[in-house]
């Protein structure tokens, strides 16, 4: 298990990215069993009114949260590559420039 974590503004958002012969959680709209990668990530967007308080960059903004999209790839290096493009796009949801984005890829600890 792998978790793609990227930084800007002080925030960070974290996803999982399940391997062969790991078990990603079940819900609806999981991909189909035989997909061997599965990368499973918050999605979210800016709101007038309601939604979460969150401070970026020095401002507070209004965040409402999505329904996971889990997404299965067939390779691991289109997992990665996919799942970095998908933290740098909710921060540009968030008035935040991909470019900024510090993302990181890290083994997940194992109990």
């Amino acid at each position: 298990m792998l978790l793609i974590r990227g930084t800007a503004g002080g925030t960070a958002l974290t996803g999982t990215l399940y391997e062969p012969g790991e078990e990603p959680p079940e819900f609806n709209g999981a991909p189909d069993e035989g997909t061997p990668y599965v990368w499973v990530c918050d999605a979210f967007y800016e709101v007038e009114s309601g939604g979460q308080v969150q401070s970026i960059g020095g401002r507070e903004i209004r965040i409402a949260f999505e329904s996971p999209m889990p997404r299965g790839f067939e390779t691991r290096d289109a997992a990665i590559e996919a799942a970095k493009e998908h933290v740098r796009t909710q921060f540009a949801r968030l008035g935040v420039a991909g470019e900024t984005v510090d993302v990181t890829v890290q083994q997940a600890e194992t109990a």
